[in-house]
């Protein structure tokens, strides 16, 4: 747990606050947010269906992130009165309202990722002209 009072968790909530960047990121931020909140956007999944799909997440990490999703209205999860049970998760009305935020978050880390690569393979063939 963390202090709600430290210094660092006041600045946070100042950022938070007072910043709507800040805001959205304290919200879909972290590694695995992003993932789960781009599988979402095509349709409802059940949780297994998102630990197969995401590769490397953790069932302890995969719960953790949904809960605080969950928490904070972007995604909705249905439990189904079945055995063995079944859950289905899925974006609210507010979680669509990300979807053009988060296409052009992806278009432009792609766009980003072809500009590093293109820098890196000139920074080599510059290094082995120079040779």
């Amino acid at each position: 747990m963390r202090k709600e009072t430290s210094t660092n968790a006041l600045n946070e909530k100042m950022m938070i606050d007072t910043c709507g960047m800040s805001a959205s990121l304290a919200v879909i931020g972290g590694r695995w947010k992003p993932a789960i909140l781009c599988r979402l956007s095509y349709g409802t999944m059940r949780y297994g269906e998102l630990k197969k799909d995401i590769v490397g997440i953790s069932e302890r990490m995969l719960v953790a992130q949904l809960r605080e999703l969950e928490k904070d209205q972007i995604i909705s999860r249905v439990v189904f009165p079945e055995v063995p049970p079944r859950v289905e998760y899925n974006l609210t009305d507010l979680g669509r309202t990300m979807k053009d935020m988060l296409n052009a978050m992806s278009d432009w880390g792609n766009m980003y990722r072809t500009h590093i690569h293109q820098t890196e393979d000139l920074e080599v063939e510059e290094t082995v002209s120079s040779l």
